[in-house]
């Protein structure tokens, strides 16, 4: 238990229409502060699938020549409104940087990176069968209604589901 005592509620909301015009905007806003340094882009997570709810948190995968060379795309990243939570270098070079406004969790990963395909392809998937959206959606609104003593925890608890899909879309675990 967190030293307050306090456990952390986790919204999900019905699937808002404007998740993908706020996902255009923040594309706007990397691709001006990044240019030519931006690799690929996507709008991944929940807030991608129609139809699907979602925490109201934009996720974007970013592919940079070295998400390992914070130098090269770091400080413009912040000077463009993102802050640089997570570091880590183990788990595929992953950086994550965080939005306020909407809420964003923006990964960073190098050219190529096997997380990225994999990110994208659970988004289409999902986008394409009904029957694992609405599983994938139950499974979230039930563990939602759940107290957590951190976020992480339900993110974790969704790994069972979320492997199943991910079986049946023909991607690799992770």
């Amino acid at each position: 238990m967190q030293e307050s005592g306090a456990f952390v509620g986790v919204e999900i909301r019905d699937y808002d229409p404007r998740w993908p015009e706020m996902y255009a905007h923040e594309a706007e806003q990397i691709t001006g502060a990044l240019g030519d340094r931006v690799i690929r882009l996507e709008h991944v997570g929940s807030t991608s699938v129609a139809g699907l709810a979602a925490k109201p948190v934009i996720d974007i995968v970013l592919e940079v020549d070295d998400s390992g060379d914070e130098a090269a795309y770091s400080s413009d990243l912040e000077a463009a409104g993102y802050s640089l939570l997570i570091r880590e270098p183990d788990w595929h070079a992953h950086r994550m940087f965080k939005g306020w406004d909407p809420k964003v969790n923006l990964h960073v990963f190098s050219d190529g990176c096997s997380e990225t395909a994999r990110m994208v392809r659970f988004r289409d998937w999902l986008r394409a069968n009904t029957a694992d959206r609405e599983l994938y959606e139950h499974c979230k609104r039930e563990l939602a209604a759940r107290d957590w003593q951190h976020v992480q925890q339900y993110a974790d608890a969704k790994t069972d589901v979320v492997g199943q899909i991910m079986s049946r879309a023909g991607l690799p675990p992770d």
